[in-house]
């Protein structure tokens, strides 16, 4: 029995080892050696096996990092050929800063002038009530309108001619700030130099065109920067073009509008259309001096001869307010010699009042601050509103 199964036994691990010793502690020693066999060669399959696992996830890393590589190569060639920008951002002008722009382009001060100055001049040929009826108030309005178109032209063409100068005094310009561009503000000036042209041609009434053409050629030649013209650099001629247009052309054009056009009648010149002519002359010198009290950095930049430039600030300054006052003098004076009671002291007293709020304003300003300057500069035009709103009232 013995025997039967240590040969048994013997007989299937011959096939692995040889021979072995047929004692008891022969039997346990070959048992524990072939545990130590098959643990050997489980060790040794356990370590192919994890041998050929590394060997397969360094295979794999391999292969996934070339790929990821050749398609990073791709993705960059890719780039390179057609470059991904960001899509431009294209500004777009909301209606609101589309008006203000041209606000700003029209310079409103001279709009408001030139509107108020025409109503003025066109009261001055009213008579009696019955003047004012339908056909006075379309005549007074196809003169505003034809007026304002040609302002544009004129304030447009200035700046384009301006834009570097604006640049320095005046950079809230659109033309200046870039808001306009060259082909935008000749676009604008040119339409509204042709409606203007047009208009007067339909309403049919020569001393609006005259005053209109006369307009557009003293304004180009004040302006437009060609040989023989570009006026403004010329201190003197300068302030002719703007008495010309502001003093003569205005006063008495418009009125004649009303006068023969509208109303038929003879040409007269009554008093106060002299007198509007006369003092809107002082005005028309001052607007044109005052004007380039607070550009006198640009100006000196660019070589614009201006009286400012010539003879400094405070010089044309307290010039200007002298001319003013001489001015209200010389109204006050032509109040007191009024037939009418009422206009009298309507004169007197109005002219009274703007040359006193002009003397205490000048006095306080500081002429050290542009923006002081400024300020009175628009001052000035307030009391050149405040005029034609007298005017009529002179008898």
């Amino acid at each position: 029995m013995k025997s039967l199964i240590i040969g048994g036994f013997t007989n299937k691990v011959s096939l692995y080892s040889p021979p072995l010793p047929v004692s008891s502690s022969s039997f346990v020693s070959t048992g524990s050696f072939h545990v130590s066999i098959r643990a050997s060669k489980r060790h040794r399959v356990i370590g192919r096996q994890s041998s050929l696992v590394r060997h397969n996830i360094s295979s794999f890393n391999e292969k996934f990092l070339l790929s990821r590589k050749r398609n990073t190569n791709q993705v960059a060639s890719a780039i390179s050929e057609h470059p991904i920008e960001p899509e431009p951002v294209i500004p777009q002008s909301s209606p609101p800063s589309a008006l203000d722009a041209f606000y700003r382009f029209s310079r409103p001060h001279t709009v408001i002038g030139t509107a108020l100055s025409i109503v003025s001049v066109s009261l001055l040929a009213v008579q009696k009530l019955s003047d004012f009826s339908p056909l006075f108030f379309i005549g007074v309005l196809e003169a505003i309108v034809a007026a304002f178109f040609m302002n544009i032209y004129i304030v447009g063409l200035n700046q384009l001619s301006d834009i570097e100068i604006d640049k320095v005094n005046k950079p809230y310009l659109p033309l200046a700030s870039g808001e306009y561009s060259v082909k935008t503000g000749v676009i604008i000036v040119s339409s509204f130099a042709f409606m203007s042209f047009v208009l007067g041609w339909i309403v049919g009434s020569w001393p609006l065109f005259w005053a209109l053409f006369i307009s557009f050629l003293l304004g180009t030649a004040y302006s437009i920067n060609i040989p023989m013209l570009r006026w403004k650099r010329f201190a003197l001629v300068a302030a002719m073009c703007i008495l010309a247009v502001r003093a003569v052309i205005v006063q008495i054009a418009f009125y004649l509008h009303i006068q023969t056009f509208v109303y038929g009648r003879l040409t007269v010149f009554p008093k106060p259309v002299i007198f509007a002519t006369g003092f809107m002359s002082f005005f028309s010198v001052v607007i044109a001096l005052f004007k380039d009290i607070p550009d006198i950095v640009g100006d000196k930049i660019f070589g614009i001869q201006s009286f400012t430039v010539r003879l400094g600030q405070k010089r044309v300054f307290w010039i200007c307010i002298l001319l003013l006052e001489v001015a209200y003098g010389v109204a006050i004076l032509v109040g007191a010699l009024s037939p009418f009671l009422w206009s009298r002291y309507i004169t007197i007293l109005g002219h009274a009042i703007l040359g006193l709020l002009l003397w205490g304003r000048a006095k306080s300003t500081d002429l050290e601050n542009k923006s002081a300057i400024t300020s009175f500069y628009m001052f000035i035009w307030q009391l050149f509103y405040a005029e034609y709103l007298l005017i009529p009232l002179v008898r």
